[in-house]
């Protein structure tokens, strides 16, 4: 039997889709999106135009710990779908390899159905696997971080 390695889960937010994609391609303003509250800022990144498109978070621990991630751009497209891929822990120089996927389906013109999906299939390391299903592969945290993107967005 094949592990799902995936996790997602999906919000009405009224807002316009184009609106969300403006906030969701800002890597300056992923803190506001973050339920779990170990996004800080962006300390590298313009605005996410297209695929390959990469920026670096900083980013803290439970314990108060500080660290960077590498994250780089794997799917896009304007007003409907923007993923990335966090590709490395830069302060511990781990491989991640985890993928976050925002689907945009509009509703009307200022409501618009969000999927958000993490995946965690291209994590090799087992150590950050074990990190990902206990800490990020919970559909309660993507709802949770849909929500605190709908309160950025109001």
């Amino acid at each position: 039997m094949t592990e799902n390695t995936s996790v997602s889960a999906t919000r009405d937010i009224p807002a316009s889709a184009a609106d969300i994609f403006d906030l969701l391609s800002n890597p300056q303003r992923h803190p506001e999106t973050d339920s779990s509250g170990s996004v800080r800022s962006a300390d590298f990144g313009e605005r996410l135009k297209e695929v390959g498109d990469s920026f670096r978070m900083n980013m803290v621990k439970g314990d108060g710990s500080e660290y960077q991630t590498q994250n780089r751009v794997f799917a896009i497209q304007d007003g409907r779908l923007i993923g990335w891929q966090n590709e490395k822990n830069l302060t511990s120089d781990v491989e991640v390899g985890a993928k976050w996927l925002y689907e945009l389906e509009p509703i009307d013109a200022d409501n618009t159905r969000v999927t958000l999906t993490y995946d965690y299939a291209e994590i090799e390391n087992p150590a950050v696997i074990k990190l990902a299903k206990e800490t990020f592969a919970k559909e309660d945290l993507l709802d949770k971080s849909l929500g605190t993107l709908a309160d950025a967005l109001a």
